[in-house]
């Protein structure tokens, strides 16, 4: 470790100098340009409202922006200074150069220029008189600009009047009046106006108005009525052509399902098929026409509207069958009329494609290895646009390092996944019109997992629901049935009973058991908004299982319910995970995750079943711990376990994570993590085997606090925005399993320490970020 520290400090020293001699490579007569500071009424003794932002968002819009910096450390300076002058066109210095800034000099700096842009946004604003002169400070080598605004009173609307109502255009403006974005009292913004046209837009868009733009539409303001107020006028332009003043209907829809340049000519010469209020030009009968029913909202002879019009396009994308969408509105008679040709350009998908791809893990419970997946794809299986995906994977994983050194892991999955875009419910057909398309999804998968000499786990799953999308926001996901089945199989009795012996809790965890039950997930996000400072993501869950079924099924000898004299596991769980992300600024964001879950086992079970468990540790979790070795409570599990994965009936757990952007693709983070597992009931073993309960592992409420672990570190990102890969280092600064008092460990901390790193230090590699 030592050996490494050393040469990073040389280089970060070497870094700071650079940085520090920001003027070093200037020539003689260049001035370093260090930024711009506004001063607002400085010979006032007034203040303007939201002074501190107005002067933010002044400087801001200056230019040139000065060298970018870090606590005032202009760091990328300091790189372009520490690589210097390369004597060749290719090498590390050249690259090096790359990754820096050159200097930013005072004599870019246009004064005029940027005296009009911050007048000009101040007025904008609504600070009609405003004024901006701008000037130059030199000191040294280096250079600032500094700007004085006199603002002048900003001014607020009094009075808004719309067009009096003498057309159909205009008595859809004044109907809709009441839903304005100005107000009588709010200060003049010219944003505020520029969107009050777009409003009425869309307004018009809604009743036919196609050809109609924002741009017909002007804002009369009228400032010379005294007290700094205006009157605002909006009014439809003379110059607006008659096209855009007048609605249109739709008179023909025709889709060409399986167009192509090379095809046009032929296609356009094809008799069309009459369905319903389409004309359909195909010749290979690649779609049934029920399909366009669910994907074109348009009717014959119905006024055109941009909401039709967009959940159209939407539905057409997500159905997942083209790979080229176009629609195309097309005046009848070149406008002397006030009808539209809609044409629909539709370019199917490939029927079949398959998809290879490899994956190499690390994880931090010692186990290295890779996965092979292979995917075929069928699209319009039964020409409704749905899809069939039969997917092959095999992993291994061998234990690089521990106690069980060697232990090997092998995993085998096939999978069946029939998707129909649309609801299938017995007895009803839904009739969605939102702009997603929702989907019915049927699957059948097995998977074996084969932990060495230990025991071979069998799952066989069957599941059936629905995936519906509310809006761009909340998607839900509801499986009315979810069948599987558990077995395990051991190499001999011998290695069962051993397992069994040194963790009795493993009898009920892998015995064979039937889960018959339904779930339920809802999922909500604006992360897809990258306007917002402050993102969220919230995902909530709930299963059952056996409840409905154990009404049905008998008792067997041990009073227990079966089926086919398989015990059918009974219980309910839920999970919440909330995220949030917040932008401090563009390339620093602080991003939270509280996680919570909950299960509760009854009558056949007495735990959750071992794959619906919850676990604590690991590369996505509290990264100081390895996977699945972290609880129950306060319980420790022993380092020479046969069987280490500890699960639990609860879970809580909080990640706070500080990530900035240190060069190009690389990626920077700082992290803590807090949280545990434990049983609704602690584990006090079997009667007559010492040592087989789990002291410590029962939850409290008021000792949850008390026990959680506490972890910290850092870590590196490569993001190309396609992938991330992730590499961490963590260690524990609280460890729950110690006694009272003596939990937290930072007097313990010791990077120096050979041992201490052994046992502490936690590295893990992952794909994509932890939350």
């Amino acid at each position: 470790m030592r050996k490494l520290t050393r040469p990073l400090l040389f280089l970060l020293a070497c870094l700071v100098w650079a940085a520090c001699s920001s003027t070093k490579s200037l020539k003689p007569g260049q001035i370093l340009y260090t930024g711009a500071d506004v001063k607002i009424n400085p010979d006032s003794s007034g203040k303007i409202d939201n002074e501190k932002q107005v002067k933010t968002d002044l400087e801001a819009k200056t230019r040139p922006r000065p060298n970018k910096s870090i606590l005032g450390i202009k760091y990328k300076l300091g790189i372009y200074n520490l690589a210097g002058q390369p004597k060749k066109p290719k090498g590390f210095r050249n690259w090096l150069r790359r990754q820096g800034e050159a200097p930013v000099l005072l004599s870019e700096v246009k004064l005029k220029y940027n005296n009009d842009v911050l007048s000009s946004y101040l007025i904008s604003e609504g600070y009609l008189q405003a004024n901006v002169s701008g000037d130059t400070v030199v000191k040294g080598k280096k250079g600032k600009a500094i700007y004085t605004a006199v603002t002048g009173q900003r001014y607020k609307i009094n009075k808004i009047n719309f067009p009096p109502d003498t057309g159909a255009l205009t008595k859809i403006i004044n109907a809709n009046k009441d839903k304005t974005l100005l107000k009588v009292g709010d200060y003049y913004d010219i944003d505020t106006y520029k969107n009050e046209r777009i409003r009425i837009d869309n307004d018009l868009k809604e009743n036919g108005y196609f050809y109609f733009s924002p741009d017909y539409l002007i804002m009369q303001v009228d400032s010379t009525i005294g007290k700094n107020l205006v009157n605002v006028s909006v009014k439809v332009k003379d110059i607006a052509p008659d096209a855009g003043l007048k609605p249109y209907t739709i008179k023909n829809i025709n889709i060409y399902p399986n167009y192509s340049l090379r095809r046009d000519s032929t296609l356009r010469k094809l008799k069309p098929l009459q369905y319903n209020d389409f004309n359909i030009y195909e010749d290979r009968n690649t779609f049934k026409p029920r399909l366009f029913d669910r994907l074109v909202f348009f009717q014959k002879g119905e006024p055109y509207n941009r909401k039709d019009h967009n959940q159209s396009l939407n539905r057409m994308v997500n159905v997942g069958a083209f790979q080229d969408v176009r629609a195309e509105f097309l005046p009848v008679d070149s406008f002397k009329n006030n009808q539209l040709d809609l044409n629909i350009y539709l370019t199917p998908l490939k029927k079949n494609s398959l998809t290879f791809s490899v994956v190499g893990t690390s994880k931090s419970n010692n186990f290295v290895g890779s996965e092979v997946k292979v995917t075929q794809t069928t699209r319009n299986l039964f020409r409704n646009a749905e899809q069939l995906d039969l997917s092959v994977s095999g992993g291994f994983e061998t234990q690089t390092k521990g106690t069980s050194l060697g232990k090997n892991s092998l995993s085998l999955t096939a999978e069946g996944k029939l998707t129909f875009p649309r609801f299938i419910v017995p007895f009803y057909k839904p009739n969605s019109t939102n702009a997603f398309i929702p989907k019915t999804i049927a699957s059948l998968s097995y998977q074996m997992l084969n932990r060495g000499s230990e025991y071979t786990l069998h799952a066989v799953k069957g599941q059936y629901g629905y995936n519906f999308k509310e809006n761009l926001y909340k998607e839900h996901n509801f499986n009315p049935i979810s069948i599987s089945y558990v077995s395990t199989s051991f190499p001999d009795t011998n290695t069962r009973d051993s397992l069994y012996t040194a963790n009795p809790l493993l009898r009920t965890t892998l015995e064979n058991q039937f889960i018959i039950g339904s779930n339920y997930n809802f999922t909500y996000t604006n992360q897809m908004e990258d306007s917002r400072r402050n993102n969220i993501y919230f995902f909530g869950g709930l299963e059952t299982g056996g409840n409905v079924w154990g009404l049905f099924t008998a008792k067997n000898n041990e009073g227990k319910r079966t089926i086919f004299n398989i015990p059918l596991t009974q219980f309910i769980r839920a999970e919440a995970d909330l995220r949030d992300y917040y932008k401090i600024t563009k390339n620093l964001i602080w991003a939270n995750r509280l996680n919570l879950g909950y299960g509760y086992a009854y009558g056949n079970s007495t735990s959750l079943p071992f794959v619906r468990q919850f676990f604590a540790g690991g590369s996505n979790d509290i990264r100081a711990f390895p996977a699945r070795t972290l609880g129950p409570g306060t319980f420790k599990v022993k380092e020479d376990a046969i069987f280490a994965d500890q699960g639990g009936d609860i879970k809580l757990m909080l990640n706070s994570e500080l990530r900035f952007k240190i060069v190009s693709v690389l990626y920077g983070a700082l992290f803590v993590d807090a949280g545990n597992i434990w049983l609704r009931k602690e584990d006090l073993g079997v009667p007559g085997i010492p040592d087989s309960g789990r002291p410590g592992s029962g939850f409290k409420l008021k000792n949850a606090f008390n026990e959680l672990a506490v972890g910290t570190g850092a870590g590196l990102r490569v993001d190309v925005s396609i992938f991330v890969v992730r590499l961490d280092v963590a260690f524990p600064v609280r460890k729950p399993y110690l006694p009272e008092g003596q939990r937290w460990v930072f007097d313990d901390i010791a990077f120096g320490n050979k041992d201490w790193r052994k046992q502490n230090l936690i590295f893990n590699i992952g794909i994509g970020y932890p939350f």
